[in-house]
């Protein structure tokens, strides 16, 4: 099979990610090759590839669906207001962050100008697909005891366009991509909530989704904080 180097995609490959990832990579490799991805057009926008952060044997991933200003500037996955929400969710379910491994389905930041703000937008179907193959190198090199897809986006392009989070969020999907595979809501889609009551309850239901997540990961022999 043709070799690919950095920035010249395989062209049996091409139109996504997959022209830029040579089947055996190992893990460091793939980051770095991650940082010349030009498979869609968000490579012009975004400041810089936000590939995923986390142990290499992590026994469970988060997956969100894009970084946002914050994580594009950092250049880390949910370092912004939604990764604290995340954060302190993790935090009183017993899991600690730097055990798990964080990232999105598409790993550039797509925006729109206000003002002097750049507001999150949502990434077409054509952007997903481009962008999937390094979300599934990150799920193959890892092989994650749990998955946890955050929010509708990475639910849908993980589980189908038919999976609706707000019906079966919490509940253990049949899937191929780790043993346990489950769904819940973006942490960021918390922040927008403006009655305090009903945010306060959402907040409690997605600790408890997260609960699951540590018991899921407990049964599994990891150790947990």
């Amino acid at each position: 099979m043709p070799k690919s180097v950095a920035g010249q995609p395989r062209k049996e490959h091409a139109g996504t990610a997959a022209a830029f990832i040579p089947p055996e990579a190992g893990f460091e490799i793939l980051r770095d090759l991650s940082a010349d991805c030009k498979a869609c057009p968000l490579w012009k926008t975004g400041t810089q590839t936000v590939f995923g952060e986390g142990p290499v044997k992590a026994k469970v991933i988060f997956v969100g669906e894009q970084p946002g200003d914050k994580e594009d500037l950092a250049g880390r996955p949910f370092v912004g207001p939604a990764g604290g929400v995340l954060d302190r969710a993790l935090k009183e379910a017993g899991i600690d962050r730097t055990q798990v491994y964080v990232t999105n389905v598409v790993k550039h930041f797509k925006w729109i100008p206000r003002g002097k703000k750049r507001i999150h937008a949502k990434p077409r179907a054509s952007e997903i697909k481009a962008c999937r193959p390094w979300l599934d190198a990150e799920i193959d090199r890892i092989k994650p005891h749990v998955l946890v897809c955050l929010g509708a986006t990475a639910a849908q392009a993980l589980l189908g366009n038919k999976f609706r989070v707000s019906q079966q969020r919490g509940t253990l999907i049949e899937s191929p991509l780790a043993p346990k595979v489950m769904a819940t809501v973006h942490p960021s889609s918390l922040l927008r909530i403006e009655d305090e009551d009903e945010r306060h309850r959402e907040m409690k239901w997605f600790m408890d989704d997260i609960k699951k997540v540590a018991n899921l990961v407990n049964d599994s022999g990891a150790s947990r904080t």
